[in-house]
């Protein structure tokens, strides 16, 4: 139930970059982190690392957060997810979400908008559950995707849906076993949760809804650098995406449109500079290793959350190793 375990599960989102995500893991593992996951832009192709992954711990639960929904069709997605369960011993979590315009459209050259990215996201993660769990053969026909005459391939596998906006979250509370939010203001997630709960269908419980959102975190020893490192985090995606925008916009409106501003005309520092102190406080946890453990143990008892996912802004891949030490639930 959100909100009742957030101290007994805690993940941590691996590295795209720089650090080898793999070897992180088992750092991760040894530190009593109950799951790791690993998510997908550039450079880095997560379902490989996610089966290094596998490979090289033992008992960490494994996730992807997140795989877009069109890069990869349902029964590929499927067929990963699969194989990741098979080979981890039923440790692999499905994270899937529709990224953003920029990277769908400039980077793997699809429309976002056809038909619209939630109908996208509900098609597939309703056929690849039919593909995993589904009884005889598969049989769907949608509106983005069709599939038939193919065998299900027994593999219960969670899925987790990355969403925003309130179309996204109807489809957490239709398919999805758990919610990954991401630049929602942290005081802002139980009204989001609540929309989810509200749309949940008769035939499911919203409290078997798992909530892990990112919790974009920066531990160093002078404080100041550890809160540009998350205004560095919440000015790159600000910029990089309306979604983001728009969560942060839901309770800094004026802050959120400065920084995407400023950073769609090309000016890096202006934009960093404008996310406020309250918005650094809102959105993410920096400071020194004491600190920062009062401000994560805090959020974890007042927000609605079961397994937050400490997230390391790349701008502070250099502040890693404090932070996941710090932040480890063996140290907390």
């Amino acid at each position: 139930m959100p909100g009742e375990s957030a101290h007994e599960q805690v993940g941590f989102l691996l590295p795209q970059l720089g650090r080898d995500p793999a070897a992180v893991a088992v750092r991760a593992e040894e530190l009593g982190y109950d799951s790791v996951w690993l998510g997908e832009l550039w450079y880095t192709a997560s379902p490989v690392k996610l089966a290094q992954i596998v490979e090289r711990t033992s008992e960490v639960d494994v996730g992807s957060a997140i795989l877009n929904t069109y890069s990869r069709t349902p029964a590929v997605l499927a067929m990963t997810a699969a194989t990741l369960q098979r080979d981890s011993g039923g440790r692999f979590h499905l994270g899937l979400g529709t990224s953003t315009p920029k990277a769908v459209e400039d980077l793997h050259g699809m429309d976002f908008d056809d038909p619209n990215p939630a109908r996208r996201m509900h098609e597939c993660v309703e056929l690849v559950r039919e593909f995993l769990t589904g009884a005889g053969r598969a049989d769907y026909d949608g509106q983005v995707f069709h599939a038939a005459d193919f065998p299900a391939l027994g593999s219960d596998v969670l899925i987790y849906g990355a969403a925003l906006g309130q179309a996204n979250r109807r489809v957490v509370a239709r398919l999805c076993d758990g919610w990954i939010p991401h630049n929602v203001p942290f005081p802002d997630l139980d009204d989001a949760f609540d929309y989810i709960r509200e749309h949940t269908p008769d035939d499911r419980d919203a409290d078997d809804i798992s909530v892990a959102p990112y919790v974009p975190a920066a531990v160093h020893e002078d404080p100041d650098e550890a809160r540009d490192a998350i205004r560095g985090h919440v000015a790159y995606y600000v910029g990089n995406g309306d979604g983001y925008k728009r969560a942060v916009g839901t309770r800094f409106p004026e802050g959120a449109d400065a920084v995407a501003e400023a950073w769609r005309e090309g000016e890096r520092a202006a934009a960093r500079d404008a996310v406020t102190d309250e918005m650094v406080d809102a959105l993410g946890i920096a400071g020194s290793p004491e600190t920062a453990r009062e401000q994560f143990d805090d959020l974890c008892e007042t927000a609605v959350m079961d397994r937050p996912l400490v997230t390391i802004p790349q701008d502070a891949s250099g502040m890693l190793d404090a932070t996941i030490e710090a932040l480890a639930p063996e140290n907390r």
